[in-house]
């Protein structure tokens, strides 16, 4: 009896990344209304970070009991494509919505999460991905999307052209082929970790310089790290 409640537990914790994507949801149609002290869209924001924790802690919660499943596999799957898919693309659709003269070209967001569901399917039965993935994870697609956004709010709108092209870019960079290094840590040492360690001082710094819009530049240096490594030992 014990053993089926531990054995829970990372799904419940899985159930939570899910919920809090379903209320980034709801928020995102609400992005310009203000809730409390926050607009709905800060609200989004916090909500996908806070599921961002959950997608973490699922994991490390089914390693440490031993609760590993087929079941929690897919549930996370299926969790991370509303909160990392589903929701950054509700929260692009609505930005662009109120801020373009062209709204037939903002639906061009749900590329998003066609492309993210591609994504985690080939993760799925790819056992390739342990250490390092291919193409960009659909949780840093996510935290993309909440940096240009909150660009689009400080520093204006940059068009409608711009943001379907970087809706392309951004979409086909989960499901291209390009091998991107994981930002879990194993170990904490500096040697095995330096790159992650480069990424989390970069964050903060453009952060601290760009607000939440410094999100955004954290995934682009992800990505170009992720290249130059690659073609590293390709040389």
């Amino acid at each position: 009896m014990i053993r089926r409640i531990i054995n829970c537990i990372p799904n419940t914790i899985t159930l939570l990344n899910l919920l809090s994507g379903c209320v980034a949801i709801i928020f995102a149609f609400r992005h310009n209304v203000q809730t409390g002290s926050l607009t709905g869209l800060e609200w989004a924001y916090i909500m996908i970070g806070a599921a961002a924790v959950f997608d973490f802690c699922d994991g490390a919660a089914a390693r440490a009991l031993h609760a590993y499943s087929p079941l929690g596999a897919e549930l996370d799957s299926l969790s991370d494509l509303v909160s990392f898919g589903v929701a950054p693309a509700m929260m692009v659709l609505n930005v662009m919505l109120g801020h373009s003269a062209h709204p037939a070209l903002c639906y061009a967001a749900l590329f998003i999460p066609m492309m993210g569901a591609l994504r985690l399917a080939r993760f799925n039965i790819d056992t390739t991905q342990s250490t390092t993935f291919r193409g960009l994870p659909i949780p840093a697609n996510a935290i993309f999307w909440i940096g240009m956004c909150g660009w689009i709010e400080r520093f204006g709108y940059p068009g409608t052209g711009v943001m379907v092209v970087l809706i392309a870019l951004v979409s086909l960079s989960m499901v291209c082929g390009l091998r991107m290094f994981s930002l879990k840590f194993k170990t904490f040492g500096l040697r095995d970790n330096f790159v992650r360690y480069v990424i989390i001082v970069a964050a903060v710094a453009f952060v601290v310089l760009c607000g939440v819009s410094g999100l955004a530049w954290t995934i682009v240096l992800y990505l170009l790290l992720s290249m130059l490594s690659r073609s590293s030992k390709d040389a």
